[in-house]
């Protein structure tokens, strides 16, 4: 991770994988209204995607004040007209400041959080989406009959040294805490580096 001077953050796998999550949402996003993006992390693919989707709103968020910063720094820098400054939202927290939005966007979170934050991840995409409203989840997972691979093994087994609540869930975990919340699993996308792109649905 690298910081510009003016508070900007850089993350190299933002700068691999946008375009090809980008050529997703062009698919999925609806032509208008609000996207909640959930732990926008540095503010990279808000800014990438406000640009190349400029008739959706972009609402970036994350737990972290570092991120915050990062992502208003790359906000007041780029001054597109269809980005809002971002929201401190913890994924798991029983309230969040926003009551509604068209579709939701969640990048490499699931895994690196305890699995309270995937439930309420759900619980409020169930509650703010509109029936028919996607909510895209892009990282690696588990798939039932297929081995992981190698590299996505590795990764798992670092994650959970790391913090036993983390680690790559399975796509029957995803696709039954969704369907708990009203969202039905639409689809899965194969994306680059052995990744998914998850889209579900509000019912």
């Amino acid at each position: 991770m690298e910081l510009a001077s003016d508070q900007r953050r850089s993350a190299p796998a933002a700068l691999r994988n946008r375009d090809p999550i980008l050529a997703v949402l062009r698919d999925v996003l609806p032509p208008a209204g609000l996207v909640l993006e959930i732990a926008s992390g540095t503010g990279e693919h808000a800014i990438h995607f406000a640009r190349h989707l400029p008739t959706l709103d972009w609402q970036p968020s994350d737990p972290s004040p570092d991120a915050l910063t990062s992502v208003a720094a790359w906000t007041a820098a780029e001054r597109l007209p269809n980005i809002r400054p971002p929201l401190a939202i913890d994924a798991s927290a029983d309230r969040w400041p926003i009551e509604s939005a068209a579709a939701m966007l969640c990048i490499n979170m699931v895994h690196i959080s305890p699995w309270s934050a995937t439930e309420g991840l759900m619980r409020h995409a169930g509650r703010i989406l509109p029936g028919g409203g996607p909510l895209l989840l892009y990282g690696p997972y588990r798939r039932p009959g297929k081995t992981l691979e190698p590299s996505n093994a590795a990764f798992d087994a670092d994650l959970r040294s790391r913090n036993p609540a983390w680690g790559l869930r399975t796509l029957d975990a995803m696709q039954a805490i969704a369907d708990d919340n009203g969202l039905r699993f639409e689809t899965l996308v194969e994306m680059p580096a052995n990744n998914l792109m998850l889209v579900f649905r509000k019912r």
